[in-house]
């Protein structure tokens, strides 16, 4: 039972390959042709400041600026994962093309203060409402034109953000799930067993496990009592059970399944608040995205956003590419690591071309 939890959420640390046997041909070399920066912002709510880099065009006026919001798990200011930093080749690149970037440790990481563990969606949130009130102080940047670019679980804090924000000018959803995270799981299960060419049989026994557990628990009023019923339940119905899952494991696997953060995530519907959010919205998934299919989710975007009324909003799936935007043969996380490049060009030119005619030319 191999489920992509470490991208979705955020209190699972599943191992991944993060030796970079070789320099990435993406990630810039100074000196740079743009203003970089390292800058510090501190959020009230929270008390804690955080770290990060901004990079600001160099000769431009009136240039928007966007601020870079991770996936799930503890990442610092350039998203490292398997060897890549995704968020220093997209700073790069836009910058380069116009547009201001700032991008920061997460709590508890690099330079930054605070517990990444212990924070929720809300707590995710006010960093990036922090980094918006430090960019509305910065002489050179228009406060009018700031935007949100989150990456997986990122592009489910920015329309938190911006749904309770004037603030906010545009956000671009980068594999962002728009389903419950019972849902995200459920997918993630079935497709990922399909590329590794895993039986339907097998497939139905683990799907029918997390059902079990996510109907469960959504409905739990009493957790320690959920998980407890749950043991028993599942321990009297090993057909139940998954190949790799014992009695003698089950008990560590459902303290996990029976967490508070866990009942909110699988709870979360990330489609009501994208019914709140006005401002332009561009979605990209790629089509070998395993750990957020994209068929799903961009539908669900696509409707929320038209239901509440967004008239500027782009959904668009980017062929061959996996959760990370590489250009990928199968989409499976162990392929990360084997792709020397970290972000598509294509991707990069969608985001920019995006910003340039919706933003950059906008008063």
């Amino acid at each position: 039972m191999k489920l992509f939890l470490h991208l979705l959420l955020p209190a699972i640390t599943i191992s991944v390959l993060t030796a970079q046997l070789k320099p990435r041909p993406q990630e810039p070399e100074k000196p740079y042709p743009y203003l970089s920066e390292n800058v510090s912002f501190h959020n009230s709510e929270a008390g804690i400041t955080l770290s990060g880099t901004l990079t600001l065009p160099v000769n431009e006026e009136s240039f928007p600026v966007a601020i870079l919001i991770s996936g799930s798990s503890p990442h610092n200011r350039n998203e490292e994962i398997a060897g890549h930093k995704p968020f220093l080749v997209i700073a790069d690149h836009l910058t380069r093309n116009g547009i201001g970037v700032l991008r920061y440790d997460d709590r508890g990481v690099g330079q930054s203060e605070g517990e990444y563990e212990i924070a929720g969606y809300a707590d995710r949130a006010s960093d990036v409402k922090s980094a918006v009130a430090f960019l509305k102080t910065y002489k050179r940047i228009n406060p009018n034109k700031i935007g949100l670019i989150g990456h997986s679980e990122g592009g489910l804090i920015a329309p938190l953000v911006a749904s309770n924000s004037t603030d906010i000018s545009f956000i671009i959803m980068l594999a962002a799930p728009a389903l419950p995270g019972s849902d995200i799981m459920l997918l993630q299960t079935e497709f990922s067993n399909k590329a590794q060419g895993l039986s339907d049989a097998k497939t139905q026994v683990e799907l029918a496990f997390l059902k079990t557990i996510f109907d469960d628990v959504s409905q739990s009023t009493d957790l320690k009592k959920t998980k407890s019923s749950l043991s028993e339940k599942l321990k009297a119905n090993k057909e139940a059970l998954p190949e790799d899952i014992s009695a003698d494991n089950l008990d560590g696997i459902l303290e996990t399944f029976t967490a508070p953060w866990f009942q909110k995530i699988i709870t979360y519907d990330p489609r009501t608040t994208l019914m709140e959010v006005k401002c332009p919205v561009l979605a990209l998934n790629g089509s070998k995205d395993l750990q957020i299919p994209f068929e799903a989710n961009l539908s669900a975007i696509e409707k929320a956003l038209k239901d509440g009324g967004n008239s500027n909003a782009t959904v668009k799936k980017l062929e061959g590419l996996n959760h990370l935007f590489q250009e990928a043969q199968t989409g499976m996380a162990d392929e990360f690591a084997t792709i020397d490049q970290t972000f598509s060009p294509l991707a990069l030119k969608e985001m920019t071309t995006w910003v340039h005619s919706n933003i950059l030319f906008k008063k």
